[in-house]
């Protein structure tokens, strides 16, 4: 049997994994951190992108085009929040409008639909918060907001259900030939033997492309910057609002998520740290600024987090996707914008080459369906009891800003690839993304981890292993 090792575990390389577990090989995704999700998958806009901004011909455009179709199927297929709510490009200068017919332009040659070119009283009818200093704007439906975190969860428990070998903790530091496949070295001393490996490994892709190839990568760290707002200013928009994208990315966006929040940012700034996730006092303040450019009405004593990540700016400008100079090492590098929502296309599209090149055959039994964790919160009063009366631990509720309960922790942590983590956790069921950040639950949180991991309090980290919460225990 054939061995793929795919290295790095976000929604790119979970999406691979899972598409490849339908043939007969066996995968094994090595990630760094210890859970899938852990780099720029979870600090992302979550925008499945209409299609209208990439270059026609560019790979990027191709598979914008491509995931954004697939987006009702999967979600329903594996049970994550996709909603299709449509995007705005605001123009606020006549002079611009032209530029602004460009990007529509270049929209119907990559074969955008419903998409149109509006004047400022047909946008205020949508979205009567947009502010009132426009001159027009693009307004494209096919767009959509995803959970990008849980998106990669729920791809990565449905590979792990089909057979799918997930080894966290695995820093790759060196890839060396051997006989006709691969000999992949982490950082531990662990070694993993592949006929073929998939290089998807985000910020860190033109790193372990340059330790096999002859043709070296260059991956520029872009940071951006985001506030959330507290779900009382939903009111604010349901559709995600853009300004004129520039050569640096598609600017500041006003955008609702799948949970009720509003959110802002990023900003883009070419940093040379790859682990650099600090946010900054300007960089937040251009976040804020810009942001009310568009809506006016954005308050900041309702943001209740900022964050920033990290993306993968490629210096060819378009994603990296296929077998390299190298037989056998396949790279999917420089996956930024539109990435999350090429990703579902990007998978089906690697999966079905690297099968072809390995003489892979379609499995029998390949289960497609993965279903979500119960989220309380959401439920009718009638599938609360019936939850509760099967398993008690519905009926506590441990987050009380998400709703969150003990039922839904427990089994965020006993699932295929179970939470480790307090972020873990959150990732999975919200416990701690509500207004209060964790300021009343995340000690119950914390042993509830404890006890279901059969591991000391004091061992529980927030996100990374060693970043502990509890410096030691008193009498």
């Amino acid at each position: 049997m054939k061995k793929i090792i795919v290295i790095g575990g976000g929604v790119t390389g979970c999406s691979i994994a899972r598409e490849l577990v339908r043939y007969d090989t066996e995968v094994t995704v090595l990630e760094r951190f210890n859970d899938v999700s852990s780099g720029t998958t979870k600090a992302n806009s979550g925008i499945v992108h209409a299609g209208f901004d990439a270059k026609p011909g560019t790979l990027k455009a191709k598979f914008n085009m491509l995931g954004n179709a697939m987006f009702e199927k999967l979600s329903k297929e594996l049970d994550f929040p996709f909603k299709r709510n449509g995007a705005f490009v605001l123009c606020f200068d006549k002079e611009d409008l032209p530029r602004l017919r460009e990007l529509y332009d270049r929209g119907i040659k990559n074969g955008v639909e419903d998409m149109f070119l509006l004047t400022p009283e047909e946008v205020w009818d949508i979205e009567p918060n947009i502010t009132h200093d426009i001159a027009g704007a693009l307004y494209a439906k096919t767009s959509g907001i995803v959970s990008p975190y849980e998106m990669a969860i729920a791809y990565a428990e449905n590979a792990a259900v089909n057979g799918c070998n997930f080894e966290l903790e695995k820093k790759v530091v060196d890839i060396q030939k051997e006989g006709e496949g691969w000999k992949v070295i982490c950082e531990d001393g662990s070694s993993y033997y592949g006929d073929m490996v998939i290089n998807c490994a985000g910020v860190h892709a033109d790193e372990i492309n340059n330790l096999v190839c002859d043709k070296k990568l260059t991956i520029i760290p872009r940071k951006g910057e985001y506030m959330l707002y507290d779900k009382t200013c939903s009111f604010i928009t349901s559709t995600t609002i853009f300004q004129m994208p520039s050569k640096m990315g598609k600017g500041i966006l006003v955008a609702p998520t799948t949970h009720g929040n509003i959110i802002t940012g990023p900003t883009a700034k070419d940093v040379q740290d790859k682990e650099d996730l600090d946010t900054t006092f300007e960089g937040l303040n251009e976040v804020y600024d810009k942001a009310r450019k568009s809506v006016p009405s954005l308050n900041k004593k309702f943001v209740i987090t900022q964050f920033s990540g990290i993306r993968a700016h490629c210096t060819e400008d378009d994603f990296v996707i296929g077998e390299s100079d190298k037989k056998g090492f396949y790279n999917v590098a420089g996956i930024e914008s539109p990435g999350l929502t090429s990703a579902p296309a990007i998978a089906v599209y690697v999966a079905e080459d690297i099968a072809d090149k390995l003489d892979l055959k379609k499995k029998k039994g390949f289960v497609a369906k993965r279903k979500a964790i119960p989220h309380f919160a959401i439920l009718p009063d009638r599938e609360r009891e019936k939850l509760i009366k099967e398993n008690p631990l519905y009926g506590k509720v441990i987050c009380r800003c998400e709703v969150v309960t003990e039922g839904e922790i427990v089994d965020a942590i006993n699932r295929p690839i179970g939470a480790k983590t307090v972020d873990g956790v959150k990732r999975r069921t919200r416990a701690g993304m509500g207004r209060c950040q964790s300021g009343f639950c995340l000690e119950r949180v914390m042993e509830i981890l404890a006890r279901e991991l059969g591991v000391d309090f004091e061992t529980i980290a927030k996100n990374e292993s060693g970043k502990y919460i509890v410096y030691r225990k008193e009498k």
